[in-house]
């Protein structure tokens, strides 16, 4: 299983997700998207337009999840160094590797990274 993880800006609009997704797959087919509970909202027509789920992940969870990006603004803002890279690892469960770190979009308003969970 494929997911994507999602960091967004409040104000990042579907196209801006979309852009960030097709960056951070490379072709590939994502079987499902998370983000930050308080961004799911703005992943949900996303999602539908892709019929996948959709995987709310806790601060807790994100802050709990080391990831090889170290942003500071993400460190001071959700205490982990790349939220999409940690919502995709959390969503994709233990043991789940990273096939891209994040990719922002062109906009910068939102950034995707993919894991691959254990099958």
């Amino acid at each position: 299983m494929i997911v994507a993880g999602f960091g967004c800006r409040a104000g990042a609009t579907t196209e801006s997700l979309a852009a960030a997704l097709v960056a951070a797959a490379e072709g590939r087919k994502v079987d499902g998207l998370a983000a930050p509970t308080d961004r799911v909202a703005l992943l949900r027509p996303l999602a539908r337009a892709l019929g996948i789920p959709l995987t709310a992940v806790t601060d807790a969870a994100l802050a709990a999840t080391v990831t090889p990006t170290r942003s500071p603004v993400s460190l001071a803002a959700r205490g982990t160094g790349s939220v999409a890279e940690a919502a995709a690892l959390h969503a994709a469960g233990r043991g789940a590797r990273l096939l891209t770190t994040r990719r922002v979009s062109p906009d910068r308003r939102a950034t995707c990274a993919l894991a691959q969970g254990i099958p």
